[in-house]
């Protein structure tokens, strides 16, 4: 069995004014938006701009995650993103300290990690709060993409770590993480988790969650029920989905927030801005408006119920 449950793992994003201050009400009312359609949630991934908060921003943020996620059968999730252990500690420390008890780590990207430093990085993390949960945010950014070999050496040294978020890889990534290293949880996303289940549990981590929860939803019941049909035209139509509405916007390669920030929108939250943190750039209000008249006009079905 995985050490951590199966489940749809929803990342929310920061709202910044033109100052670059947090827009406290409206990250409040994103997080019990998010809250009527999940419980597994989390700040600080690349989209949630981890890598771009400094200090004070990341105890505010932090701080008021953790009073809207207070309740019954929620499991929010702090992103720890940093340069090296001292960095991640420090935030690890601080969101500990504040109550959380569930993590998400990326490796250090200015060096990508040989295999005892892999090793060290982990003990030395996860071990300082053996009572916490950790999930291993595997991407190219940090230099190196863990495989099912690499996560096979860490499990029986690292018992702690519970969960991995793999939305890349395609599907020889997924088969090899389910079928090899069924001990962890690996979140994947809508473009692979159909993969996944072929080959045993898995979970998914929606990019699409905030802006339609239903078909969200219903590829991870197709999932978990091996309706295959009904998971292979699902993950086709995600696929079409992110084609139509982003493709014209990809050749400006902007952060992965850029995109989530027009997904927020899409699922009803308007008043979300569009700005990231400097020096990255989001996407204009008619880009907006241009993505937004597609999917309501392309997909009626798929906007949020």
């Amino acid at each position: 069995m995985a050490r951590y449950p199966q489940a749809i793992l929803v990342s929310c994003e920061a709202p910044w004014d033109e100052n670059e201050r947090l827009l406290e009400d409206v990250f409040r009312r994103e997080i019990r938006q998010t809250l009527l359609h999940y419980n597994h949630l989390y700040v600080f991934g690349t989209a949630g701009e981890g890598h771009a908060v400094n200090q004070p921003q990341f105890r505010q943020i932090v701080d008021i995650f953790y009073e809207e996620t207070r309740g019954e059968n929620i499991y929010p999730m702090i992103g720890l993103i940093g340069l090296s252990t001292p960095i991640i500690r420090e935030k690890l420390d601080y969101a500990y300290n504040v109550g959380f008890r569930i993590f998400q780590m990326a490796l250090p990207p200015w060096g990508a990690l040989n295999d005892d430093e892999l090793l060290t990085y982990f003990q030395d993390v996860c071990g300082a709060y053996p009572d916490a949960q950790f999930l291993h945010y595997n991407l190219p950014r940090a230099g190196r993409v863990l495989e099912a070999s690499d996560y096979r050496r860490l499990i029986d040294n690292v018992p702690n770590l519970v969960a991995t978020k793999n939305t890349g890889g395609g599907m020889a990534r997924a088969a090899e993480l389910v079928s090899q290293v069924g001990e962890l949880q690996h979140f994947l996303g809508e473009a692979n988790y159909a993969h996944g289940c072929m080959y045993g549990e898995c979970s998914i981590l929606a990019s699409f969650g905030p802006t339609t929860p239903h078909k969200v939803k219903a590829l991870f019941a197709a999932g978990q029920e091996k309706d295959y049909e009904t998971l292979m035209k699902l993950q086709h139509g995600f696929r079409d989905l992110g084609s139509d509405l982003f493709g014209p916007l990809r050749s400006e390669k902007r952060m992965d927030g850029a995109y989530d920030k027009i997904l927020v929108r899409l699922g009803g939250l308007e008043e979300m801005p569009l700005r990231l943190l400097s020096p990255y750039k989001g996407f204009t209000e008619a880009q907006y408006e241009s993505v937004k008249r597609v999917f309501h006009e392309k997909y009626p079905d798929w906007v949020a119920r």
